[in-house]
C-alpha cells in the first residue's frame, strides 16, 4: 500500500521544483520522479540536492536527511546551515512540502506530531514546513488506521497546523482540500468505487464530475 501511495506522490513533482519530504512515506516517492522531471530535494538539517538512499556498504554517517537516514547527494549540491534551510523554508522558497499524517480534517487542518500517551520526537520543522507562504502542502498516508479513518470531520489529536492541506493522497484515493468549501473526491484507486471510499472516510466530501482512476507513476531506474 505504501508504494501505491509513493507512486501517486511522485506525480505530484513538477520540473524545476524544490520540495521539502517528511519522513516515511514521503521519502520513497523521489525513487518514482517520472523521467525528464529535475526536482529538488531540500532537508531542513541543511541539505539541497538531497539524492537516493546509499548502496550498502556505501553509507556515510556525516551524510543524514531530517530523519537521520543516511543519504546521497546530488550534483551540485549544497551543504548549509540548519537555519539557512529554515530561512529558505520560511522564507516562502519551497514550492512543495509533502508529509504524513495521523489525521487530516475535511477543511485541511493537519496533525502529524503527537499521538497522547506515546513517546514522540516533537514537531521538528512540520509546523514551519505547513505555514510557509506559497508552498503547498501534499498529505501521503494510509486511508485508515486499524480501521480507523485518517480523514476526519475534526481533527481529535494536537494540531500541526490549520487549514494548511491542499491535496490528500492515500492508498485508496486522492481528495482536492479547500479550507472554506472542504474535499473534493478527483481520483480513486483502481478495484474501488466511491461507496468505498465513503465507508472509509470519517466525513462528507464532493465527487469532481471528471473523477478518474488514480495515477500511478512508473519506477525510474535513474533515479
Amino acid at each position: 500500500m505504501r508504494e501505491i501511495i509513493a507512486r501517486r506522490g511522485a506525480l505530484e513533482f513538477k520540473d524545476g521544483m524544490y520540495v521539502n519530504l517528511g519522513i516515511g512515506i514521503p521519502t520513497l516517492c523521489p525513487i518514482f520522479v517520472p523521467k525528464g522531471v529535475t526536482v529538488h530535494l531540500q532537508s531542513e538539517n541543511g541539505v539541497i540536492g538531497v539524492g537516493p538512499y546509499p548502496r550498502k556498504g556505501e553509507e556515510n554517517a556525516d551524510l543524514i536527511n531530517a530523519g537521520k537516514e543516511t543519504i546521497t547527494l546530488r550534483k551540485g549540491a549544497a551543504i548549509v546551515s540548519s537555519d539557512e534551510a529554515f530561512a529558505m523554508i520560511r522564507g516562502g522558497h519551497i514550492d512543495m512540502t509533502l508529509l504524513g499524517a495521523f489525521q487530516v480534517s475535511q477543511y485541511g487542518d493537519l496533525a502529524n506530531w503527537l499521538v497522547p500517551g506515546k513517546l514522540m520526537l516533537g514537531m521538528g520543522g512540520a509546523m514551519d514546513l505547513v505555514s510557509a507562504p506559497g508552498s503547498r502542502v501534499v498529505i501521503t498516508m494510509e486511508h485508515t488506521n486499524n480501521g480507523e479513518p485518517k480523514i476526519v470531520d475534526k481533527c481529535t489529536l494536537p494540531l500541526t497546523g490549520l487549514k494548511c492541506v491542499s491535496r490528500i493522497i492515500t492508498d485508496m484515493a486522492v481528495f482536492d482540500v479547500s479550507p472554506n468549501e472542504g474535499l473534493t473526491l478527483i481520483e480513486v484507486r483502481e478495484g474501488l468505487t466511491v461507496d468505498d471510499i465513503i465507508k472509509n472516510t470519517g466525513c462528507t466530501f464532493k465527487v469532481s464530475p471528471q473523477l478518474q482512476t488514480m495515477g500511478q507513476a512508473e519506477l525510474n531506474v535513474e533515479n
